[in-house]
């Protein structure tokens, strides 16, 4: 005889009803937006963090790039702040509207046709990337020393929001020599 788990009434099998209950839900509910509440946060640093790193690297990257050639080719290599990726912006300081890298024999501030190394264009952020003292061009000569920049010059990168922890700080000096690290308590040293 063969029995079965589902009760049965007057003949008619009753199928047992699976799912939640409305207390497992609430339950269940309750623990997903615990953990939304922690990681919310915690993402948004991460996010906030590889943004920062990546902008101040492309630019830490371009300036040993343009070194690296102007040692290679023996000549004068240059990266400028350019907005539309052609020819040099000489007024300013705002490396954030973006730079091009070009092979700067002459000195000239308009790169001969097609010799442009590399372009980066506008930060698509709200970032500033500020350079005190205010600098337009970076140029490299063939030892790969920096012409005509202040020892210790420094680009500073702030987030839109003015967050002293996001701070990052570009630096370089007479020989040519490019590094970055955290703002100290948000300024750079």
């Amino acid at each position: 005889m063969k029995t079965s788990n589902t009760p049965k009434t007057r003949g008619i099998e009753i199928a047992r009803a699976s799912g939640f209950t409305l207390f497992e839900m609430l339950i269940t509910m309750t623990i997903a937006a615990i953990l939304a509440a922690i990681a919310v946060p915690s993402f948004r640093y991460v996010t906030n963090s590889n943004r920062i790193s990546s902008e101040v690297n492309g630019l830490l990257g371009d300036l040993q790039f343009a070194r690296s050639e102007a040692i290679k080719e023996g000549k004068n290599v240059s990266v400028c702040m350019s907005t539309g990726g052609q020819t040099c912006d000489t007024t300013g300081n705002a490396w954030n509207s973006g730079w091009i890298v070009y092979p700067n024999p002459t000195g000239t501030t308009i790169p001969a046709a097609g010799s442009i190394l590399r372009i980066q264009s506008t930060f698509t952020s709200t970032d500033t990337f500020l350079a005190a003292p205010a600098y337009s061009t970076i140029t490299f000569n063939r030892e790969g020393y920096a012409i005509g920049v202040a020892n210790g010059t420094l680009i500073t990168l702030h987030d839109a929001t003015s967050n002293s922890a996001w701070t990052r700080c570009l630096s370089i000096n007479l020989v040519g020599q490019t590094t970055t690290e955290r703002a100290n308590g948000g300024t750079c040293i």
